[in-house]
C-alpha cells in the first residue's frame, strides 16, 4: 500500500530524501530522485520561503497564484515548514536526518555548519547519510565562501568568454547551464554515494560546485589550452574544428546541417545531386574539409546551395532520415512537436481550480522502473504534520509544541 511517505514506485522506492534547497540546482537535483521513486521532503524556512515560488510565470485562480517555475522543480515534494533558528527546530531535523537516506542542500559552504547541521553534524546522527552539497566554488579551497549565481559559473569556470560571435562581446549561454550542470553532475554523484552506503552503511559527502561543473562542459578548451596553447574563443554557430556542422539559412528559416565524416558527405551530396563533389580531389575527405579556408572557400558555399531554397520541412523529409540535418524549432514547435509527446516530454500536472500545469517531462527512461514526473508541486508546508508523524514518530502534542515557538508551519 503506497502512502504519502513512499510512492510505492520507481528504482528509488524507499529512499528518503530531505531537500533543504533552494530556487534550482538543488531543488532540480531533488526533484530528478523524486521522479525515480524517492521520497522527497522539502524542508523551507516559514520565514523565508524558497524564493522561487515568487518566480513566473503563474497558475491562477482570482487572487490565488502558484509559481510554474516552482512546480517544474518541486513536482512529487512533501512540504514541510522548519525553522532552525526557532527553539525545536535543529532538534527536528536532526530526528528526520535519522531516518533519511539523503540530504541536498545549495547555501553558501558554512551556512549549514553555522546552523548546527553541518555534514561532521549530521554524519554522526546518520552515519550512512549522503550529504549533497551544491554550491558556487565548492566545499573547500580559497573561493569557497564567495556567493555565486548561474552566471558566476559560467564567467568563471571559462563558458562565458566562449560563447558568442568573433569580434564581439561573448555572451552567456541562453539558459541557467550553471545551475543545471550543476544540478546533473549532483544526481550522478549522489546515487554512487547511496550505492556505496546502501552496501557499506558508509555516507559521505558529496561536494559540487557550479564553476566545477561548467569547466567540465567545455570539450576540448581545456585541452586545447594544456596542449596547444590556443585559448577557446566566440565561434558563433560553428564548430572549434568540425566542418561542415552548424546553423545555416533555409527558404522559411534555419536547419543545423552536421554532416561532416566522409559516409555523410558521400550521402549528403548523392542526396542534393552534387555526387561529384564526393570525389572532388579538394574536398573529399574529412580532414581537408576541417580546413578553414577549404571549408569557407568550397564547402560552406556548396552546402548553402543546397539547402537556401528549400522549407524546413522539404530538407528534413528529404534527408532527416540519413543525415543530421535538423530544423532548428522554437519552443512552441518543440511542445506541439508529435514526437515530443511520443517521448512523454511534455506532462501534465492537476492543481484543481488553478488548471492543469504542463511541464518537461523526465529524460531517463526506464524499462522496468518507469519514472513519474507527471506530479504537482508541493504547497508551502503542506504535509508536515504527516512527515514528522510518519517519519520522526511524533505525536500531536509534540508537532503542537513545535508549532508554539514558531518553529513549525
Amino acid at each position: 500500500m503506497t502512502t504519502p511517505l513512499d510512492p510505492g514506485a520507481g528504482s528509488l522506492s524507499g529512499v528518503v530524501v530531505l531537500d533543504l534547497s533552494r530556487v534550482l540546482a538543488g531543488p532540480y537535483a531533488a526533484q530528478m530522485l523524486a521522479d525515480l521513486g524517492a521520497t522527497v521532503i522539502k524542508i523551507e524556512n516559514p520565514r523565508d520561503p524558497d524564493v522561487s515560488r515568487g518566480f513566473p510565470p503563474y497558475l491562477t485562480d482570482g487572487d490565488e497564484e502558484f509559481s510554474g517555475y516552482y512546480a517544474q522543480y518541486n513536482r512529487g515534494k512533501l512540504g514541510v515548514g522548519l525553522d532552525l533558528t526557532a527553539p525545536g527546530g535543529v532538534e527536528t531535523l536532526r530526528e528526520l536526518v535519522r531516518r533519511a537516506d539523503i540530504l541536498v542542500e545549495n547555501f553558501r559552504p558554512g551556512t549549514m555548519a553555522k546552523l548546527g547541521v553541518g555534514y561532521e553534524v549530521l554524519r554522526e546522527v546518520n552515519p550512512r547519510l549522503v550529504y549533497v552539497a551544491i554550491s558556487g566554488y565548492g566545499q573547500t579551497g580559497s573561493r569557497s565562501r564567495r556567493p555565486a549565481f548561474d552566471n558566476t559559473a559560467q564567467a568563471a569556470g571559462g563558458l562565458w568568454s566562449m560563447n558568442g560571435y568573433p569580434d564581439q562581446p561573448p555572451v552567456r549561454v541562453g539558459v541557467t547551464i550553471g545551475d543545471l550542470s550543476a544540478t546533473l553532475f549532483a544526481v550522478v554523484g549522489t546515487l554512487a554515494a547511496l550505492r556505496h552506503a546502501e552496501r557499506t552503511g558508509e555516507g559521505q559527502l558529496v561536494d559540487v560546485a557550479q564553476v566545477d561543473s561548467v569547466l567540465a562542459l567545455t570539450e576540448t578548451a581545456v585541452v586545447d589550452y594544456t596542449v596547444r596553447g590556443v585559448e577557446a574563443t566566440p565561434a558563433g554557430n560553428e564548430h572549434a574544428w568540425v566542418r561542415p556542422y552548424e546553423l545555416f539559412d533555409c527558404a522559411d528559416g534555419q536547419v543545423f546541417f552536421g554532416a561532416y565524416t566522409d559516409k555523410l558527405w558521400r550521402a549528403s551530396c548523392e542526396l542534393f545531386g552534387d555526387p561529384e563533389a564526393a570525389d572532388d580531389i579538394e574536398i573529399d575527405t574529412m580532414r581537408k574539409r576541417f580546413d578553414p579556408e577549404v571549408y569557407a572557400r568550397r564547402v560552406k558555399p556548396l552546402v548553402s546551395r543546397w539547402l537556401v531554397t528549400r522549407t524546413k520541412d522539404e530538407l528534413e523529409e528529404l534527408a532527416g532520415d540519413v543525415i543530421p540535418l535538423t530544423a532548428i524549432k522554437t519552443i512552441g514547435e518543440v511542445v506541439d512537436d508529435p514526437g515530443t509527446a511520443e517521448r512523454d516530454m511534455v506532462v501534465e500536472a492537476d492543481y484543481g481550480p488553478l488548471g492543469v500545469l504542463r511541464m518537461f517531462g523526465q529524460p531517463i527512461k526506464l524499462s522496468a522502473t518507469p519514472a513519474t514526473p507527471n506530479r504537482r508541486a508541493n504547497r508551502f508546508a503542506e504535509h508536515s504534520d504527516a512527515v514528522l508523524m510518519g517519519l520522526a514518530g511524533y505525536d500531536a502534542e509534540q508537532i503542537a509544541r513545535l508549532r508554539a515557538t514558531g518553529a513549525l508551519s
